[in-house]
């Protein structure tokens, strides 16, 4: 069993295969895994020139195929022809308004793209473990917080239904062909490179930077678990060392939040303070098809995989805002 407490040790030539590499967790997760000396390949099906990905040259830097996580045949031969032994897939459609919006790209991307990903692992002999990102999301509504793992997977609306359809689709996999996968449950990310302007942390910084009112889509009053973004980071390759160690755990869930719940408008009033401004949010009530408040209990990861996140929101938000400082700095 290698030594948890030795990254470098485990990681050092291990071919690892990345999904979702361009997007915000993926290009941190990339990043981490370059300066562990992994060998990793990384899936990419568009290039977005503003990711953390290209940003940093991270093409450069590891193997890179173009193509769609729904491309059983692709995505055998990748396994395949770079005997890779673990798989991290973080590739999704991410955002709740898409979601409602275009329902059948999330769920292709989402529900097609897991068990595509998941149908080539089980036709791939070298691949010993695999982490499939889930959701809180995939929760939906429950009755009883914060969220623990035997919590029933209910989503409703159609992003937290294709984190559900996911999570079990992973979990079947793992009970019927004795996949090595194992999942992980999230809070909201946060952290320096999210492009998405319509989530909280991001759309505020930015505004308050233009001099703007930051726009709240809700009421203010929803309430969310954050994580920052190498916490979360730290949670995928903690699960995926554990699993390559501890086959036992094929099949888990495993919830990462800091387990400090914040509404929206406590989210924005922190940003506001932390840049100094005195601009004051527009709530436009406009949210729907939401849940409205979710948090995690991740005691099981504490307990099983000795996992404690190193950075609260109030310690995370000054890296988040600094990096957007820079990244939208006039360049003139």
């Amino acid at each position: 069993m290698s030594d948890p407490t030795k990254p470098q040790e485990f990681w050092r030539d291990r071919r690892v295969f990345v999904t979702g590499g361009t997007g915000l967790v993926g290009g941190w997760l990339v990043q981490r895994l370059v300066e562990l000396k992994a060998d990793v390949v990384a899936l990419v099906r568009d290039w977005v020139p503003g990711s953390r990905f290209v940003e940093l040259g991270l093409e450069k830097q590891v193997n890179v195929i173009r193509g769609d996580v729904r491309d059983r045949p692709e995505l055998e031969r990748a396994l395949g022809e770079y005997e890779i032994d673990i798989v991290l897939h973080l590739a999704a459609q991410t955002i709740v308004g898409i979601a409602n919006r275009n329902p059948i790209s999330t769920f292709e991307t989402n529900i097609a793209g897991t068990w595509t990903m998941l149908e080539a692992v089980r036709r791939s002999p070298t691949v010993k473990a695999v982490v499939i990102a889930s959701s809180d999301k995939a929760y939906g509504s429950a009755p009883t917080l914060p969220y623990i793992e035997t919590t029933p997977l209910m989503g409703s609306h159609p992003y937290d239904v294709s984190k559900s359809c996911a999570d079990l689709i992973a979990q079947c996999y793992a009970t019927t062909w004795k996949l090595p996968v194992a999942i992980t449950r999230c809070g909201n990310f946060f952290g320096g490179g999210d492009l998405n302007w319509n989530r909280i942390v991001p759309g505020t910084i930015r505004s308050i930077l233009r001099g703007e009112r930051p726009l709240v889509r809700s009421d203010g009053k929803f309430i969310r678990d954050y994580i920052y973004v190498e916490d979360a980071v730290d949670s995928y390759l903690l699960l995926a060392r554990s699993l390559r160690d501890n086959p036992k755990l094929a099949g888990e869930a495993f919830n990462f939040a800091t387990g400090k719940p914040l509404s929206v408008l406590e989210v924005v009033e922190a940003i506001v303070g932390a840049m100094e401004s005195k601009l004051e949010p527009v709530i436009l009530n406009e949210a729907s098809n939401e849940i409205r408040e979710q948090h995690l209990d991740s005691s099981k990861a504490q307990a099983v995989l000795n996992w404690r996140p190193r950075f609260g929101f109030k310690e995370g938000l000054p890296r988040t805002i600094a990096w957007y400082r820079n990244h939208l700095a006039p360049t003139s």
